[in-house]
């Protein structure tokens, strides 16, 4: 069964299918060659969309885009650049910084390109930044909205994984400051060998009018990670709030943005979430096979004959993460991999909350890495540059995530988590 599950799901893939219809495809061949009554599909479409936790990815998805659209991203960045344009190579210091501050809102890695790329590549271009350079350090810092709660990936993963949403964000704000610093450090190498013009004079005056125009966006992640944290409300509720905090703030504060441009956010936003909350349903039935099957446990068995060595298990099991990761949409190889690979990571003693830092950090990656490469992809469509030059320049960026990811991977082995 795992062989005609796997290849069929491979098979229908490479024939081009839609993910979530290959994976409800592949299922039912399964379903059908046991004489499964079909019925178990809709049972089990409609079981794994019903959580009350899957209400939080609507809205932090819509949260994001209303943001991305208004001039709460542009505050942002007007402050970031406030404080360390004056430095050599400082824009290239506050596209991360700024990538950092949108993930705490969006949950959204392309929301993040996108919010941060559109604001800030006109400015590099101008200054005489290398084009490729930083649009690919855009899109880098893009994977970290992902990784910073809220995270919507994590979000899934807690789902899937039976675990603490509250503590799956508790331990995700070490690994995005990791990958923000990393890339910070690789911006400032480059600013130095490139010899990149430093920005305008350091002003305590501007830092605080850019302050005072920011508040509004730099309150939101405190207004929705303080009140989830604090137990004022759920990850599911702290999403609605954000979405209402975006809106007063676009509509009534900065006023930059009309009833019908929302509307327009909101059908975008939707169809982005159908696509999601289909693989999710969809997914439901894979893991109702493999569940039946026993196919994990299987998996596990075959995996621990090689080595029982944790260590060796957890790279070759990062390996298959990155690899899916280049293939497949994020929340496509999240859905699929966790229920297959967490019995191993249960027999080997990993905490289940390490695993999801993993598998999101892991699959972040995938978003700069053709072919797939979602932030990639957004950055080229901002700048106009084709994906074979940006492909190049991400390179640097690239390997340092991916170092920052080893130690995600073995640090908590030694150092427990904190939360």
């Amino acid at each position: 069964m795992t062989l005609i599950l796997f290849v069929s799901f491979l098979v229908l893939l490479l024939l081009g299918l839609p993910v979530a219809i290959a994976i409800a495809l592949s299922s039912i061949v399964v379903l059908v060659k046991e004489g499964i009554p079909l019925l178990i599909v809709t049972q089990r479409m409609f079981s794994g969309a019903d959580s009350f936790a899957l209400i939080a990815v609507p809205f932090f998805i819509l949260a994001g885009d209303l943001m991305a659209k208004g001039k709460i991203s542009e505050k942002l960045v007007e402050f970031a650049d406030a404080v360390f344009g004056f430095m050599k190579g400082g824009l290239s210091i506050v596209a991360v910084l700024a990538g950092m501050f949108f993930a705490a809102i969006s949950g959204s890695g392309a929301a993040t390109t996108a919010a941060v790329g559109t604001t800030l590549v006109p400015e590099l271009k101008r200054k005489g930044y290398d084009e490729a350079s930083s649009a690919s350090l855009i899109a880098a810092s893009g994977t970290i909205g992902v990784v910073i709660p809220p995270s919507v990936p994590m979000i899934l993963y807690a789902v899937i994984a039976d675990q603490s949403v509250a503590r799956l964000f508790l331990n995700g704000f070490i690994p995005g400051t990791l990958m923000g610093v990393t890339l910070i450090f690789i911006a400032i190498k480059q600013a130095h060998s490139r010899n990149y013009p430093k920005g305008s004079k350091f002003s305590v005056k501007n830092i605080l009018k850019t302050f005072r125009d920011a508040l509004w966006g730099l309150l939101t992640p405190v207004i929705i990670l303080g009140g989830i944290f604090s137990g004022y409300f759920t990850p599911s509720e702290a999403a609605v709030i954000a979405v209402n905090w975006a809106l007063f703030v676009s509509l009534f504060i900065y006023r930059d943005m009309k009833l019908k441009d929302v509307v327009k956010i909101i059908s975008r936003s939707a169809m982005t979430m159908s696509v999601i909350m289909f693989i999710i349903a969809t997914s439901s039935i894979m893991s109702w096979v493999l569940a039946n099957w026993n196919i994990p446990s299987i998996i596990a068995s075959g995996v621990l004959s090689l080595s029982s060595n944790p260590f060796i298990i957890l790279f070759l099991i990062t390996c298959i993460i990155l690899i899916t990761g280049i293939f497949m949409e994020t929340a496509s190889a999240l859905i699929i991999l966790t229920p297959v690979f967490l019995p191993l990571i249960n027999q080997i003693g990993v905490d289940p909350v390490h695993f999801g830092l993993i598998i999101v950090v892991g699959l972040s990656i995938g978003m700069i890495t053709p072919p797939v490469a979602i932030n990639l992809y957004v950055a080229s469509t901002i700048t106009g540059l084709s994906i074979e030059k940006m492909t190049k320049a991400i390179l640097p960026f690239m390997t340092g995530l991916l170092f920052v990811l080893m130690l995600i991977v073995y640090l908590p082995m030694w150092i427990p988590l904190i939360f």
